[in-house]
């Protein structure tokens, strides 16, 4: 079984794109719609990468990957932010501080997608 990749977006069709581009490559794929989804998925699912949305109602990507970085079972998960806007100074000083691996833009091209997750998922 491939490794196994929680993609959190709260746009539904960034979810299915992701989850059809990964699985055909032998990734096991799970989904939340939101950085509260993703914080219970995570107590109930080991995962090795987190491909996280950054833009999210209620709880941000940020804050989501605060939570998750001060949490001692779940903070050496590896995480790389979707995001339409990686060229943001917020966004990048974000990364910087909770060790985000890589950004992977928005609408993103599936050999950009793979390409990366194949990256994070040999670190």
């Amino acid at each position: 079984m491939g490794k196994k990749v929680l993609v959190v977006d709260d746009d539904a069709m960034n979810l299915k794109m992701a989850e059809f581009i990964l699985e055909k490559q032998g990734y096991e794929i799970s989904k939340a719609h939101s950085g509260m989804e993703c914080l219970i998925k995570l107590q109930n699912e080991p995962v090795d990468l987190i491909l996280l949305d950054i833009e999210m109602p209620i709880m941000n990507g940020i804050k989501t990957l605060e939570i998750i970085r001060d949490n001692e079972q779940f903070n050496a998960i590896s995480v790389m932010f979707l995001t339409a806007s990686a060229e943001d100074d917020v966004i990048t000083e974000a990364g910087k501080r909770l060790g985000v691996l890589d950004y992977i833009n928005k609408p993103f091209l599936p050999q950009d997608l793979l390409k990366a997750v194949e990256r994070a998922c040999c670190v």
